[in-house]
C-alpha cells in the first residue's frame, strides 16, 4: 500500500479528470483511477467529441453536394470516404485523450488504469485487466464514474446492426433504412450525420414531442427542420421489438398507448433512449451508501451520507452533460481543499449539434408558466439577421425571457447557426444576474449572428430595430 492520497477519484471523465487537476493544481496529493485505458471518459472517446468531429465532416459533405453551387463554387463530383471520415475522428479522440494525459502528468497527479472499487472508508482497491488488485488509501473518495446507456428491454444491442450511440460511431457503412429510437439529443445527432451521409431515417419517439424537456416552441421549429432536411418522424409510439433476419431487421412498433401495431425495415437500428448511472461493483454498501432506484447517488454539496465520500457527474442528480460535470468536479476538488467550491445550476447551458444548432439556458416558457410567474419574451428571428441573410442561413430565431417586474433574465432558447456558442453571453448574463437590458445596451459587433441576442433583448421591451 502506497502512502495515503489526499484525494483518489474513481473515474477519468470531465467530472473525474477535472477534479483531479484541479486538486493537484491546489496542491493536494492526488490519484485518479480510470478502467478504459484511455481518460476522457465516455464524452471524450465514444460521446461528445467523435459525434462532433462526424457530424462536422458530415455538414461539408452535404454543403458540397447542395449548397456550394449556389455561392458560385463549381465542383465535379462529391464522393464519401467513409474510413477516411471515421479515421478523421479517432485521430481528434486520440489527440486530445493523450492531452489529458499531458494535464495529469503537469499538475501530478497519478493515473492508475484499473477498475476502482470503494472498500471500506479510506480504500480504493484497484483491479487492472490481468486482475492484479492494488488497494490505495486515501482521506477523500470521489465518485465521478459517469453513466452507460438506458438499455431497450427486449430489443439486443449487438454494436453491429443494432447499436447504442457507441456503435452508430464506427458503422463500417451507410444503412440505407436507419431506425432511430428516441428523439433526444444524441439521437438526433447521430440520426443527423447518417442522413446527411445517405441514410433514411426514421425516428420513432414514444412522447408526442421531440426533445422532451426544451422550450416546445424551439422543439416544434426543430422537428419541422429536420422533417424538411429528410428525417420521418413517428411520435407517440413504442418500440416491442427487433427482429434479426439474415438480410434486414424488422422493428415492430405500436401507438405509445397500445395497439395499432406498425412494422418497420431497417438496416440499422438506433437505440438512444438516454443514460444512467454507472454504479456497478461499486462497493457502496462497504461505506453504508445507497443508490435510489434509478442509481443516482444523492449529494450535499458534493458530499454523499458517508464520510469522505464526494460525488460528482452523472451519477448524482442534475442534467447529464460534460460540461455540468466539469464545472462539480472543479467545486468538488475546491470543497475538499477547503475552499468555497459552488456551481450555479440556473445558469447550465444544454446544446444540441444538429444543423441548425439548438441551445438552451434557464427555464423554459412551459416551466415559468407552472410556476406562475410573470415573465416578458423577447424573440428575433435569423431572417432578419444581415449575417444569417448573406450566409444563407436563416433558419431559426432567438427568445429571451425575463421576470416581468425586475426585467432578469430567466432563461434563453435558440435554433439557428452556431446557437451552441452564442447561448455563452446569455448565460454569462445570467450567471451577473443580468436584466435583459443589459445585453439590449451592450454593444455588439455588425455583421455577426450574435446580434440576433442583442435583437431578442431589445424585444423584450419592444425596441427591435434591426433588419
Amino acid at each position: 500500500m502506497a502512502d495515503t492520497y489526499d484525494v483518489v477519484v474513481i473515474g477519468g471523465g470531465p467530472g473525474g479528470y477535472n477534479c483531479a487537476i484541479r486538486a493537484g493544481q491546489l496542491g493536494l496529493k492526488v490519484a485518479c483511477v480510470e478502467m478504459r485505458g484511455t481518460l476522457g471518459g465516455t464524452c471524450l472517446n465514444v460521446g461528445c467529441i467523435p459525434s462532433k468531429a462526424l457530424l462536422h465532416a458530415s455538414e461539408l459533405y452535404e454543403a458540397a453536394q447542395t449548397d456550394f453551387a449556389k455561392m458560385g463554387i463549381k465542383i465535379d463530383k462529391v464522393g464519401l470516404d467513409l474510413p477516411a471520415m471515421l479515421a478523421q475522428k479517432d485521430e481528434a479522440v486520440d489527440g486530445l485523450t493523450k492531452g489529458v494525459e499531458f494535464l495529469f502528468k503537469k499538475n501530478k497527479v497519478d493515473y492508475v488504469i484499473g477498475k476502482g472499487r470503494i472498500a471500506g472508508k479510506g480504500q480504493v482497491v484497484v483491479t487492472d485487466a490481468e486482475g492484479k488488485e492494488t488497494t490505495l488509501a486515501t482521506k477523500n473518495i470521489v465518485i465521478a464514474t459517469g453513466s452507460e446507456v438506458t438499455p431497450l428491454p427486449g430489443v439486443e444491442i449487438d454494436e453491429e446492426r443494432v447499436v447504442s450511440s457507441t456503435g452508430a460511431l464506427s458503422l463500417k457503412s451507410v444503412p440505407k433504412k436507419l431506425v432511430l429510437i428516441g428523439a433526444g439529443v444524441i439521437g438526433l445527432e447521430l440520426g443527423s450525420v447518417w442522413r446527411r451521409l445517405g441514410a433514411e431515417v426514421t425516428v420513432i419517439e414514444y412522447l408526442d414531442r421531440i426533445l422532451p424537456g426544451m422550450d416546445g416552441e424551439v422543439a416544434k421549429n426543430a422537428q419541422r427542420l429536420l422533417k424538411k432536411q429528410g428525417m420521418d418522424f413517428k411520435l407517440g409510439r413504442k418500440v416491442t421489438g427487433v427482429e434479426k433476419l439474415k438480410s434486414k431487421l424488422k422493428v415492430s412498433t405500436e401507438a405509445a398507448s397500445g395497439g395499432k401495431e406498425e412494422i418497420l425495415d431497417a438496416d440499422v437500428v438506433l437505440v438512444c433512449i438516454g443514460r444512467r448511472p454507472y454504479t456497478e461493483g461499486l462497493g457502496l454498501e462497504t461505506v453504508g451508501i445507497e443508490a435510489d432506484k434509478r442509481g443516482f447517488i444523492a449529494n450535499d454539496h458534493f458530499k454523499t451520507s458517508a464520510e469522505g465520500v464526494w460525488v460528482v457527474g452523472d451519477t448524482t442528480y442534475g442534467p447529464m452533460l460534460a460540461h455540468k460535470a466539469e464545472d462539480e468536479g472543479v467545486a468538488c476538488a475546491e470543497r475538499i481543499a477547503g475552499k468555497a467550491g459552488h456551481v450555479n445550476y440556473d445558469a447550465i447551458p444544454g446544446v444540441v449539434y444538429t444543423l441548425p444548432e439548438i441551445a438552451s439556458v434557464g427555464a423554459t416558457e412551459e416551466q415559468l408558466k407552472e410556476q406562475g410567474r410573470k415573465y416578458k419574451v423577447g424573440k428575433f428571428p435569423f431572417m432578419a439577421n444581415s449575417r444569417a441573410r448573406t450566409n444563407h442561413e436563416t433558419d431559426g430565431f432567438v427568445k429571451i425571457l425575463a421576470d416581468a417586474e425586475t426585467d432578469e433574465i430567466l432563461g434563453a432558447h435558440m435554433i439557428g447557426k452556431a446557437a451552441g456558442e452564442m447561448i455563452a453571453e446569455v448565460v454569462l448574463a445570467m450567471e451577473f444576474k443580468a436584466a435583459s437590458e443589459d445585453i439590449a445596451r451592450t454593444c455588439h459587433a455588425h455583421p455577426t449572428l450574435s446580434e440576433a441576442v442583442r435583437q431578442a433583448a431589445m424585444g423584450v421591451e419592444g425596441w427591435t430595430m434591426q433588419m
